[in-house]
């Protein structure tokens, strides 16, 4: 049954935090939107299989760490009692919570939600395949917000009931006794952080030769230090050669780590290296976008493909592949659409890592700076001198600020330590608003604080520091 709906000012393709961004902007414009998502719930992967749920439990995680280290400052607790379901139970609720609130403000701006595979039958005509019917919408302008997925290896039996991606691992179904996390990146390393404080035995293989690829290694390797401690095993510059499965459901795993082979058995496999644009299946080649070799859908400052009312926003734009970032495209693209003077500009992304310490960064890491030549003056202050961090028992970690050499002008953060993730944005903002050193420093911070360690790297470069002693240098 083929149904012809309203013809729309703006079609947006997708509803995770690029999707509905752009769709909700667009309405407060004034405009007619659609938006049409393929899944039963709004939200996208951050929402339901991503940031959201993967957030609560790693809130849990932190909670059960916290209530270890405290054994040794007097005050004891139980060991903790893991009732799975109710855990299940409680991650579901705050997803469905968001999920509740994104359709009531879908239907506040009488944006009209559709559900169904979208595919392009021309730049004009967009066709919406569900179980039961087919429905064809017309429209001005699109929005392709569609997403990324995880990149599976071929020669892993993804097929297999013990080898999960990021979406099986969320479900949370059991909690192995074994688990190897293929890949020591950003989301590899989260969820190994989740299943090793619910009781896994924790195993991550990185083929780099350092975990988190993108920070500095110098950030790292505090949070690298602390993960040998918990994990069973961290190993760099390896990587898996095949798995077999076993009869008992677990998995034989062969792993060249640093030229040596071993063998070990797991209960659980994660694959975690990376994620790969959903552009496939759209009809992109029916209006001639162009992609990318790595199949991103190219686009400029105002997020316009080369097809003058197509536009694209998210990780099928392009790295990062983060959803603030997504969200910041979702606004720039409805008000470009919309006739308004906007343009993805932003001077910093920070990225934030959500284990314990949490790791995040904004602007230019220093491994940038020096891979492109950049004058640059760096400052450092560790958390070891920080009040706070001492207080709390949170004193594994510092904050570093990269200086351009000849104006001293921020240029870039990164941080290791409790809470870096919300810190950071004093980071980007100074970065945006073009803050120097003596701007950051003679800003009054509260103590005591983590975020006043921003300040005292500030102080470092500028000599005014009095919590740390640095001897002068002699001429």
């Amino acid at each position: 049954m083929i149904e012809k709906n309203n013809h729309f000012d703006v079609v947006v393709i997708g509803s995770g935090p690029g999707g509905y961004a752009a769709a909700f902007r667009a309405a407060d414009l004034e405009k007619s939107v659609a938006l049409i998502e393929k899944d039963d719930v709004l939200g996208g992967v951050c929402l339901n299989r991503g940031c959201i749920p993967s957030k609560a439990l790693l809130h849990i995680s932190q909670i059960i760490e916290e209530a270890r280290e405290f054994e040794g400052k007097g005050v004891k607790f139980n060991s903790p009692k893991i009732e799975l379901e109710k855990v299940r139970d409680w991650k579901n609720e705050v997803v469905g919570k968001l999920n509740k609130g994104i359709a009531q403000m879908a239907k506040a701006r009488k944006v009209q939600v559709f559900t169904g595979v979208a595919e392009f039958n021309s730049k004009n005509e967009i066709a919406i395949k569900s179980e039961d019917k087919l429905e064809m919408i017309t429209f001005d302008n699109a929005i392709i917000a569609t997403g990324s997925r995880s990149i599976l290896i071929p020669s892993i039996p993804n097929d297999h009931p013990s080898v999960m991606t990021s979406k099986e691992a969320l479900q949370l179904e059991e909690i192995p006794k074994t688990l190897l996390v293929i890949g020591g990146g950003y989301i590899g390393l989260e969820m190994a952080t989740v299943y090793n404080s619910l009781g896994s035995q924790v195993t991550v293989v990185e083929m780099l030769d350092s975990l988190l690829p993108g920070a500095d290694k110098d950030i790292v390797r505090l949070l690298q230090h602390k993960l040998k401690k918990d994990f069973h095993q961290i190993m760099v510059k390896s990587k898996v050669v095949a798995v077999k499965p076993n009869k008992n459901k677990t998995l034989s795993v062969k792993i060249d780590n640093n030229g040596k082979t071993i063998t070990e058995k797991f209960d659980k496999v994660l694959v975690s290296v990376g994620r790969k644009p959903n552009t496939e299946n759209l009809g992109l080649e029916k209006i001639g976008v162009q992609l990318t070799e790595l199949s991103f859908i190219k686009v400029d400052e105002k997020q316009e493909t080369n097809v003058k009312n197509i536009y694209a926003i998210g990780d099928v734009a392009g790295e990062p592949m983060l959803a603030h970032k997504a969200t910041h495209e979702g606004k720039v693209a409805a008000e470009v659409i919309a006739g308004l003077p906007a343009a993805f500009d932003a001077k910093s992304i920070p990225a934030v890592i959500f284990t314990n310490p949490e790791i995040a960064w904004t602007g230019l890491t220093e491994t940038e700076a020096q891979a492109k030549g950049i004058n640059y003056k760096k400052a450092e202050f560790p958390w070891g001198a920080s009040g706070k961090a001492i207080a709390t028992g949170q004193s594994i970690g510092k904050t570093k600020l990269l200086f351009n050499s000849d104006n001293g002008k921020l240029l870039g953060v990164s941080i290791v330590g409790a809470h870096a993730g919300d810190i950071i944005s004093e980071g980007a903002l100074a970065i945006e608003m073009g803050a120097d050193a003596k701007d950051i420093s003679l800003t009054i911070h509260p103590h005591p604080t983590l975020s006043e360690t921003f300040a005292n790297a500030a102080e470092v470069f500028t000599g005014t520091v009095t919590d740390l002693y640095i001897p002068k240098r002699t001429k």
